[in-house]
């Protein structure tokens, strides 16, 4: 066997549990996999180059325990790593531009909160070309790829600080590149699932969302404590800090991670997906939870300054924080309570943490607006649990136990489900800052755009319960 070419062996000598594929090529035949069925699975014989994993298969418990969980692991914390740049970045202005303001850069309110949607829009549109790339390119190379695509945000917000004159177009299209960031849940969550059985999928990809989501938090601790006060050139040296930090995780992708061969984006379960109304319906709750996440994130230390001028940015931090530790707990009260009770009761928390928030302005109450949105932050990450967990769910239950081929369907098209909401409910994010904008150019308030979210969220409740909660809802086979 090449010196190049990686293999864990099992106890059965002649078995080969895990192929990895070289660095480079190989006229070196490599050993076919045992199928656990009898025969041979086979690989190429000579690896293409890049490090491609050419036999994999998870779900076979030899290969698993033989190495694979290892080789798994190893992906998956190296995803983990990249994607908590990309979220880091993605939020980068949602710190910048209020720091910005205490430096004097003349920016006004709606051009602050442009500032801040605009790489929410772009990440959210992002996710759908970056959900394909990883079967186009390999989940190893696009890893590589998108990790150091985020040295351009980086660099360019380094431009911004250090250059007060900078128009506000050219402000504008800076803070649209960090929308790469963004993209890169889609990509690292697709490339992750390819590599866990699908019963540790959930807790793989739950600590790979959650290790990503935790990036706003970080950015937002961070950048206060790098800045000095009134002086703008100092919000480049959070910008400079993640570049090698990037450089890093790029390097650790290159030299630890893998591509898949059978990592192929499935076209056809797209398309049911699409043409399946409960599709829609997901990614219209998830707007109301995702969106709000996210949407709530970016501009929740630019409405503390504009709201509260005397508040220390120190506590921005704190709202994304709680927001992505309460997620797993989501999907763990689902899997026990039902994912459409959870989102429900969800929702009417983020209902009841919006009117808090309205009473608050019009007390003038920093203590209650900063409660309320806590609130609010962890409603929305405990529905963005529940929600995903509802999906499986619900195209399980339009399918007999009884029809493999049919359970086997559901699943691809969930898959799909999963995919196409992701990308949908990450718009919410952007309508949430616009809503906030708009409040506030017409009514010099933000309490109108709170009372409009109220509204929302009791949409999403009655849209839950008609169509998942209530029993016998659309025909569907088990509680959602």
């Amino acid at each position: 066997m090449s010196q190049d070419t990686r293999a864990t062996t099992a106890a059965a000598p002649d078995r080969l549990e895990v192929v990895t594929t070289s660095d480079g090529p190989t006229s070196t035949p490599t050993r076919p996999l045992a199928s656990p069925h009898g025969g041979a699975v086979g690989t190429t014989d000579a690896p293409r180059r890049g490090r491609w994993v050419d036999v994999w298969n998870p779900e076979d418990h030899a290969q698993w325990e033989g190495g694979g969980r290892a080789v798994a692991r190893r992906n998956l914390w190296w995803s983990i790593a990249a994607e908590f740049l990309g979220f880091t970045v993605w939020q980068l202005w949602s710190i910048a531009t209020p720091v910005l303001i205490a430096a004097g850069y003349p920016i006004t309110v709606d051009q602050a909160l442009w500032l801040t949607a605009v790489p929410v829009l772009v990440g959210a549109t992002m996710r759908f070309p970056y959900s394909f790339a990883v079967a186009r390119f390999g989940g190893r190379n696009w890893t590589i790829v998108s990790a150091l695509l985020l040295i351009v945000p980086c660099l360019g917000l380094a431009y911004v600080a250090t250059n007060p004159g900078t128009p506000f177009w050219l402000m504008l299209l800076v803070a649209a590149t960090a929308g790469v960031g963004g993209g890169n849940f889609a990509s690292s969550m697709s490339n992750i699932s390819f590599f866990f059985p699908e019963k540790e999928k959930g807790a793989a990809l739950g600590l790979n969302a959650a290790g990503g989501n935790i990036g706003v938090a970080v950015i937002q601790f961070v950048t206060p404590f790098l800045v000095v006060a009134g002086v703008a050139a100092s919000t480049a040296r959070p910008a400079y800090i993640l570049v090698p930090l990037i450089l890093v995780a790029a390097f650790g992708a290159w030299r630890y991670m893998d591509n898949l061969s059978q990592a192929r984006a499935d076209g056809e379960a797209w398309k049911l997906a699409a043409r399946t109304r409960h599709t829609w319906i997901v990614s219209l709750l998830y707007i109301g939870t995702f969106g709000s996440f996210i949407g709530y994130a970016a501009a929740f230390p630019l409405l503390l300054k504009t709201q509260f001028p005397e508040v220390d940015l120190g506590i921005a931090f704190l709202g994304a924080l709680v927001g992505s530790l309460a997620r797993p707990y989501g999907g763990k009260l689902a899997d026990r309570l039902g994912g459409a009770r959870i989102s429900i009761a969800a929702y009417a928390v983020l209902a009841l943490g919006a009117a808090g928030a309205v009473v608050a302005l019009q007390m003038q109450s920093l203590p209650l607006f900063f409660a309320a949105f806590m609130v609010l932050f962890v409603a929305s990450g405990i529905g963005n649990g529940s929600t995903y967990r509802m999906i499986p769910a619900i195209f399980r239950g339009r399918t007999s136990t009884d029809d493999v081929e049919g359970m086997v369907r559901a699943k691809r098209i969930a898959s799909a489900c999963i995919g196409i909401s992701a990308g949908i409910g990450a718009y919410g994010g952007f309508l949430v800052n616009r809503g906030f904008a708009t409040s506030t150019a017409q009514f010099g308030s933000l309490q109108p755009a709170l009372w409009t979210f109220v509204g929302f969220y009791v949409l999403c409740i009655a849209v839950t319960w008609a169509v998942y909660a209530r029993k016998g809802a659309l025909g569907l086979g088990e509680r959602i």
